[in-house]
């Protein structure tokens, strides 16, 4: 899933203790628009189906709960996981343009009635990990100028 947007709900922020005023950065247009674009048209021509969401950040390292996936919804979040925001909150922090994906591994948790299990993220993410290889490498060799 392409990342569209983020929710920070970790309750934490990588820029907490930064002494100057540069530790408020604005947040609106976190995911640039031209490598969203970018990372959609390698999609395409690789044949790969790349959908778009927004990300929910949680702590970790346990899973979440039915009720969290349930107000993880509620909220607006397409998906949920234990990383990836604090990176480009950083990013943006150092005036880097930023594309963002998350290889899905698994429902969350009450989806389906089984419980979650890291074996089962561990299976999944190399199967995600390649195609989201061949979107990054299709997307890094097309460069652009929306990559530069």
């Amino acid at each position: 899933m392409q990342i569209s947007d983020h929710i920070n709900f970790s309750g934490v922020n990588p820029l907490i203790g930064e002494g100057s005023d540069s530790r408020f950065v604005g947040m609106t247009s976190a995911y640039d628009a031209d490598l969203a674009a970018a990372m959609q048209r390698a999609a395409s021509e690789e044949g790969i189906p790349l959908s778009s969401g927004v990300y929910m950040w949680f702590s970790g390292p346990s899973f979440e709960t039915p009720a969290e996936i349930r107000m993880a919804r509620i909220l607006g979040a397409d998906a949920v996981g234990m990383s990836t925001v604090p990176e480009v909150i950083l990013a943006r922090f150092f005036g880097l343009r930023v594309a963002a994906a998350s290889v899905i591994t698994n429902y969350g948790a009450g989806m389906t009635g089984a419980e979650l299990s890291h074996a089962e993220t561990k299976d999944m993410a190399p199967i995600g990990g390649k195609r989201l290889a061949a979107i990054l490498k299709r997307m890094i060799a097309g460069g652009g100028t929306e990559l530069g």
